[in-house]
């Protein structure tokens, strides 16, 4: 599912900010010895964060139905999770890399949700849509700074993407099946009315027994 959300970020890219250029698109870290090796114009969309977004996360069973209505079983519902990307431009010259940022941020706010045509199949039947967002504040706990920290780069200005995935479990458990039989009344043991004992007939009182009424018996 990473790998097709991957895919679909670098066609978007391709395809919108990035159409009738030659510039690559990479999903490399972009570490100072990564850097020093590059050639040539790239964007870099690299992956830096995942996690489920318990917010969304609903705890009961789904009932799956037939055409007709009746339960066949139960589903886990679907979670979802949240896929930070660091997207960063790299050139020559700083001007060069601020239009290039541009270009992915015109691109990026154009789109709620992926479009289906740069879609894997996987992610299209999965009948979700994926949701992107692009330079939204990041929690406390997830710092951008802290990331070029963390590789060891050099800070440079960076867009900070994240795509919201739903994700099906895939956990069914079937219904019991249905009670058609009636109710059928049996004794064991003794029993204050013998005629009641292996009697099959459906929830009859034995022949002569009438239930006392209200009051009676105090």
């Amino acid at each position: 599912m990473i790998n097709d959300v991957d895919e679909a970020l670098r066609n978007l890219i391709k395809e919108d900010a990035l159409s009738g250029t030659d510039v690559d698109v990479v999903l490399d870290a972009p570490t100072r010895d990564w850097a020093a090796r590059r050639s040539g114009p790239t964007v870099d969309v690299y992956l830096y964060d995942i996690r489920e977004d318990v917010t969304r996360r609903a705890g009961n069973m789904v009932a799956v139905r037939r055409d007709d209505g009746k339960v066949t079983g139960y589903r886990t519902p679907p979670r979802v999770f949240r896929l930070a990307y660091l997207v960063t431009a790299w050139t020559q010259r700083p001007e060069d890399e601020h239009r290039l940022l541009a270009a992915l941020l015109a691109c990026f706010v154009r789109y709620e949700v992926f479009p289906a045509r740069v879609l894997s199949t996987t992610l299209v039947d999965q009948g979700y849509p994926v949701a992107l967002s692009i330079a939204q504040p990041p929690p406390d706990n997830r710092k951008v700074p802290d990331v070029w920290t963390s590789l060891g780069g050099d800070l440079k200005p960076s867009l900070d993407l994240v795509v919201t995935l739903t994700v099906d479990v895939g956990l069914f458990k079937e219904a019991a099946d249905e009670v058609v039989a009636p109710l059928r009344v049996r004794s064991v043991g003794t029993n204050t009315f013998p005629d009641l004992v292996d009697d099959d007939r459906e929830g009859r009182l034995p022949d002569g027994f009438e239930p006392a009424t209200a009051g009676e018996g105090r």
